[in-house]
């Protein structure tokens, strides 16, 4: 009976910190969840354009050091710099696949053209029940998908026809710990990925991977990923804007991005240079704020 009580005081204590250090946390949705939520195209209009370092300047100044910054691993397989294409913020869609522990053959002699049916009924039940895309009906026009696939045995987890089907629905790019194949489709459609390239995969999924979890919590580049989070991608690298800080994360990027163009604009006038669109200067940021429903200073109480 002790034993008992002292297990349940232990119980409610981890539970009692558990949500005083947790962040909100919807079952539903899995989303990480801030204090005040926004919808999804407040936080797109508010992290359109945003760079990487801005990002991580506003996570540092809300007191996330080092947080949501990727590994540089994770980089684009390929960048425009004229047209910027390569770039992308969104919202993040997140799945799991893992090395599969079933029979890596359906069982019969591939070698005989007699068992070419058996494999074929074999690869489709791979791709239709065990390493499937269950996280396709997630997408919409914003969405990041997210990929942790570490370790699933050389697989190409998606190539170039999966990432174009992904962006007809409104995708607008992909981040995965690796596993990606067809990279030069990939490059020559100008399909925003950023992966690691030295963990690319070349096998299909079948006998090798299989969904684990879709629209869970996942790692990618050393740094956890929920659905819901915010993901801004550019040659810098990759960082991951938790939701519950979503807002005035972005509102500082934004207001850092406003002043970077401003005084770079200045310099290129006095140098001389020709202005291109980096120095196009955006909205004023307590109007954007303002237009948006957002605090016009997100460092005032």
């Amino acid at each position: 009976m002790n034993l008992l009580r002292s297990l349940s005081r232990n119980s409610l204590r981890f539970l009692a910190i558990t949500f005083l250090v947790s962040p909100f946390y919807c079952s539903n949705t899995g989303y990480a969840q801030e204090a005040v939520e926004v919808s999804d195209e407040v936080l797109l209009e508010l992290y359109k354009g945003a760079r990487v370092t801005d990002v991580v300047d506003g996570l540092v100044t809300v007191g996330y050091m080092d947080v949501g910054v990727m590994k540089p691993d994770i980089a684009p397989l390929w960048r425009d710099v004229e047209t910027m294409a390569h770039r992308f913020s969104g919202i993040a869609v997140t799945v799991r696949y893992g090395p599969t522990n079933r029979p890596m053959h359906p069982g019969a002699d591939l070698t005989q053209p007699e068992n070419y049916e058996v494999y074929r009924q074999w690869r489709g039940m791979w791709y239709s029940q065990l390493s499937a895309e269950p996280f396709g009906e997630f997408i919409k026009p914003g969405t990041v998908v997210v990929m942790d696939n570490r370790d699933d045995n050389d697989t190409g987890s998606t190539g170039s026809k999966n990432i174009m089907d992904w962006q007809e629905k409104g995708a607008v790019g992909l981040v995965s710990a690796g596993g990606v194949r067809d990279i030069d489709e990939i490059i020559r459609q100008k399909n925003p990925v950023y992966t690691d390239y030295s963990k690319r995969g070349r096998g299909e999924r079948i006998g090798r991977n299989e969904v684990i979890d879709v629209q869970r919590p996942v790692v990618v580049g050393g740094c956890t990923v929920y659905p819901g989070d915010v993901i801004v991608a550019d040659s810098d690298g990759v960082v991951v804007v938790p939701r519950r800080v979503a807002v005035r994360v972005g509102q500082i990027a934004y207001m850092e991005l406003v002043d970077d163009i401003k005084g770079r604009r200045e310099l290129f006038e006095k140098t001389g240079r020709t202005y291109d669109q980096t120095v196009a200067v955006p909205e004023d940021p307590a109007s954007f704020f303002r237009k948006h429903g957002l605090p016009e200073d997100p460092n005032k109480p």
